[in-house]
């Protein structure tokens, strides 16, 4: 499989077959890595992330897959680049590719990483935008892959807002490999009309599906997996918060709603999450609003379904495999 000089914007511009070679290259890598087997084979070329989001987990795996693969690595936060401020996206991409072996950026809308990718000559990585976050999706199937030996025919089931980037990329992930993808919400959080058409043609094609209910009872019925992601950004004005905890709070993740699941059934959680209130936004909101927990309960986050820094530690591996195949180590 020889994907050298691709871009990764979204899992939409990938075949199933590439897809899964990016998971199964990922897992050669963890295990290579817990072997200490060297595969620094990219000694001498360097990448540059810009970052226009602060990250924990998206920042770290890049770096730390970069040092692994022998990569320099220069990270641009939102202080440092002159992204779209004083210089423009196109000369941004002329200029950096001009320096560096890949580009990787974390940010706002699409059409910025988009952008970025037709001016460069070097390929450019999203580690997330408003709309796709295709470098969760591969942990998140490596994950499962662990977990069940296999993913194709299962269930997944996301609640909470499906209208952003987890959502949107899940719905296409599922889609795409053959897994049954429920999403449930309120009608006004679901994903876009023309993204489910879209998705509703992978589906035709891998023998998956999509099933978009105000139940969550149903969506989770007999699910493999059931996944959430925090309701509200970091930033966002107190009325999104009380609006987003008052919609959203019959579809949190809790014991009850595990249940309805299949026996074995993981919980996934691209990080971070609102499930106790001991971090600072935490201990702010609970006191605003009266709740000691968000999206998930601290019960289910550990509980041992709960595989979520297995699939944290996922990103790391999968990213490394991103590189790896782009940059043609």
């Amino acid at each position: 499989m020889n994907l050298r000089g691709r871009d990764f914007l979204t899992l939409k511009d990938f075949t199933p077959e590439e897809i899964a070679y990016l998971v199964d290259l990922a897992a050669d890598y963890k295990r290579k890595k817990k072997a200490n087997i060297p595969v620094d084979s990219l000694r001498g070329k360097n990448i540059a992330l810009i970052f226009e989001k602060t990250s924990t987990r998206t920042r770290c795996s890049f770096e730390v897959a970069a040092r692994d693969l022998g990569l320099g690595c220069t990270y641009l936060d939102p202080s440092v680049s002159q992204i779209g401020k004083k210089e423009s996206i196109a000369d941004t991409a002329r200029v950096l590719c001009s320096m560096y072996d890949g580009i990787e950026y974390r940010g706002y809308g699409q059409e910025i990483v988009e952008e970025l990718a037709k001016y460069s000559s070097v390929p450019v990585w999203n580690g997330l935008t408003n709309e796709y976050h295709p470098t969760q999706m591969l942990a998140d199937m490596l994950t499962m892959k662990e977990v069940f030996g296999d993913i194709k025919g299962r269930k997944l089931c996301y609640v909470g807002d499906a209208r952003y980037n987890t959502g949107n990329s899940l719905m296409i992930m599922c889609t795409k490999m053959g897994l049954h993808f429920a999403a449930a919400a309120p009608k006004e959080y679901f994903p876009d009309p023309e993204l489910v058409k879209t998705c509703e043609e992978y589906a035709k094609a891998s023998g998956g599906s999509i099933l978009l209910t105000e139940d969550a009872k149903e969506a989770a019925k007999d699910a493999d997996v059931i996944y959430t992601d925090v309701w509200v950004s970091m930033g966002e004005p107190d009325e999104i918060w009380e609006k987003r905890i008052k919609d959203l709070m019959p579809y949190q993740v809790n014991s009850t709603l595990m249940s309805y699941a299949k026996p074995d059934a993981i919980f996934l959680h691209c990080l971070p999450a609102f499930h106790d209130l001991k971090t600072q936004t935490g201990k702010e909101k609970g006191e605003q609003f009266g709740i000691t927990e968000m999206e998930v309960t601290d019960e289910v986050f550990e509980s041992p379904q709960s595989k979520v820094f297995q699939e944290a530690e996922n990103r790391m591996h999968t990213i490394k495999a991103v590189i790896a195949a782009t940059l043609g180590a």
